[in-house]
């Protein structure tokens, strides 16, 4: 396989959130992912519906191979033992303590193969007073304090969809858990447990902040800085045509070079820097871009260093000639993928891919990944498997 984790082996019970967004990033840097997902009378089409998603729409499954395995059935359990003996990386989110009562804890995987990196991703994490509360991704950016910073001023918070805590605090943390691991071990030979916690992931996004706000230069009350939309100069605006533009001129050259294209009188409005002003050099901002459609705004700052960019939608993005000339978005089966990232210039990742909608039988897999104690003749019969 290509990719810098080709010949890497990672089992994963199924679950939502980061655990598929991490099985995504691992088997497109070329590992080889088995999920491992309850057994269903429907097809294996509708595996992964736990979100509503047919398979072929799935794209975090991309690369991702199924097994369907009953984890109440202790033989379930016992294939689950047998594969993770074979495997580099064993994942889990569940609850804390819920893969314990399966059987499947990290004292037991480890204790079957002592290499293995054991990761547990967890919206509050292995310990604390939350860890066993359900959430979801609103509630643990919130937790960490950083969706008290997404609001305008005077506004409510408003949560980006579900990027910061289940994929970036989460999943791609968490994926950056796994290959430090993953590397110490082949340095070791031991394997250890990953608690990754979304809380935690989104806390240390907010790395940068934490010093501003120490040095009184980012002030808590949210819409009132630099970077969150306090500074007209670092905000969108809504174009004649009804869509947005997306000014980022902070540093002075920038802002000048943004000033010159808008093509009208500036010499009024107030100094960059006097806060005390800056609503009405908002205003002022917002009347001249709504002369001008987005495209028009596009044409005029081309090629400029004044921070301007229009908003794209996904399907804008894909079309983009920059973009597009980056492969950032890939139509596969008529879905629109990104693109892996990052680019490797020796082992690249593999291309997006149409998510598998078939299973992998348990015995073939069994058989393919070489576990231990494997006896041929009765396999079907002892891990519980229908032809």
């Amino acid at each position: 396989m290509s990719g810098p984790l080709g010949g890497s082996r990672v089992l994963v019970l199924s679950g939502m959130g980061p655990v598929p967004y991490v099985s995504m990033l691992l088997a497109d840097m070329g590992a080889q992912v088995v999920r491992v997902a309850r057994p269903t009378h429907r097809s294996a089409r509708s595996l992964s519906q736990t979100d509503g998603l047919r398979d072929e729409h799935d794209v975090v499954n991309r690369g991702v191979e199924t097994v369907a395995l009953d984890l109440k059935d202790p033989r379930g359990v016992q294939t689950v033992l047998r594969l993770a003996a074979a495997a580099d990386v064993f994942v889990e989110g569940y609850r804390p303590g819920v893969a314990e009562r399966l059987g499947l804890g990290p004292e037991v995987v480890l204790g079957h193969n002592p290499a293995i990196v054991y990761a547990r991703l967890t919206g509050y994490g292995q310990s604390g007073s939350r860890a066993h509360e359900a959430g979801h991704d609103i509630n643990y950016v919130a937790q960490s304090g950083a969706l008290h910073a997404l609001a305008g001023n005077g506004e409510r918070p408003r949560p980006p969809v579900n990027l910061l805590g289940d994929y970036a605090g989460g999943g791609a943390i968490g994926a950056f858990g796994i290959v430090c691991a993953l590397l110490e071990a082949t340095k070791s030979g031991h394997g250890q447990t990953v608690d990754v916690a979304m809380v935690d992931g989104v806390a240390l996004l907010t790395a940068k902040l934490q010093g501003l706000r120490a040095a009184g230069l980012f002030a808590d009350e949210p819409g009132t800085n630099w970077i969150d939309s306090g500074a007209p100069f670092y905000d969108t605006y809504r174009c004649a045509d009804g869509r947005y533009l997306a000014v980022g001129a902070l540093e002075p050259d920038f802002y000048q070079e943004f000033l010159t294209g808008l093509g009208v009188e500036t010499a009024h409005w107030p100094d960059q820097n006097d806060r005390t002003r800056w609503p009405h050099l908002r205003e002022f901002i917002a009347t001249a871009i709504a002369g001008r459609t987005r495209d028009e705004w596009e044409s005029t700052y081309a090629g400029t260093d004044a921070c301007v960019s229009p908003v794209l939608s996904f399907d804008e993005a894909a079309e983009d000639p920059h973009n597009a000339e980056r492969g950032l978005y890939q139509r596969v089966g008529g879905v629109l993928q990104p693109a892996p990232a990052p680019r490797l210039s020796r082992t690249p990742a593999r291309g997006p891919s149409v998510p598998r909608t078939e299973q992998v039988a348990a015995a073939d897999l069994l058989d393919a990944w070489a576990a231990p104690n494997l006896q041929p003749n009765n396999l079907l019969e002892e891990v519980g498997v229908q032809q």
